[in-house]
């Protein structure tokens, strides 16, 4: 009972206007149709009465057969002007959701702009700013100070850890350079071999070495 009285709106009346404009076309296309059938009748009329030498009805047959003609195509007129309207209806819903749409925007559009302040928002974007570099500057002063206590807490224990850790590590590489290493002993020369090389020197050698420097 309450769609009796609801408010049509635009997309009702033009679906309503388009379903009466396909009846029109319908009803169209029928007449049409109709009309045609009664042309071909006239047509087949017309010869019999040439074969039988009726000159006065083929002349008054002929006149309607031209009527009908025209009639025929004042319908293909319509048709087309019928065509026409149930574009331009078409158009025209489009074109009023295009700007229904477009009014929308406007005013979501007008109601963020009232509540947005370009001032406003730029000194919160300069305040972000200003408390992001505190606090970058805050946790430099934070770790260096953490940095000194640790240097300066005198816990020799955990250092001496921390030291043995690292060389840990790294002893397994020193160690596998070590085993590589020429042993002591086999390659560098003891300094008793070096005086008991000296001490195998003959004494030609010796006397010849004090004539060169000229003493006899």
């Amino acid at each position: 009972m309450a769609s009796l009285f609801k408010k049509k709106t635009v997309d009702d009346i033009i679906k309503e206007q388009s379903k009466e404009l396909r009846g029109t076309q319908r009803q169209i296309t029928r007449d049409r149709a109709a009309l045609e059938k009664q042309e071909k009748q006239m047509e087949a009329e017309i010869k019999k009465m040439a074969k039988s030498g009726n000159r006065e009805a083929c002349k008054i047959l002929a006149k309607q057969l031209v009527q009908l003609r025209k009639q025929k195509n004042r319908t293909y007129a319509v048709s087309s002007k019928v065509t026409s309207m149930s574009t331009q209806t078409k158009v025209m819903n489009s074109q009023m959701k295009m700007a229904g749409a477009m009014s929308t925007t406007a005013k979501t559009m007008q109601a963020v702009n009232k509540k947005m302040d370009p001032q406003k928002t730029l000194k919160t974007m300069q305040d972000f700013q200003k408390e992001n570099m505190k606090m970058g500057m805050t946790e430099d002063m934070i770790n260096d100070t953490l940095d000194d206590i640790f240097d300066e807490s005198g816990d020799e224990e955990e250092s001496q850890d921390i030291v043995n850790q690292v060389l840990d590590e790294i002893g397994i590489e020193i160690t596998g350079k070590m085993v590589r290493a020429p042993a002591a002993g086999k390659s560098v020369p003891s300094a008793a071999a070096a005086s008991s090389k000296q001490a195998t020197i003959s004494d030609d050698e010796i006397e010849r070495q004090l004539r060169a420097l000229g003493v006899d």
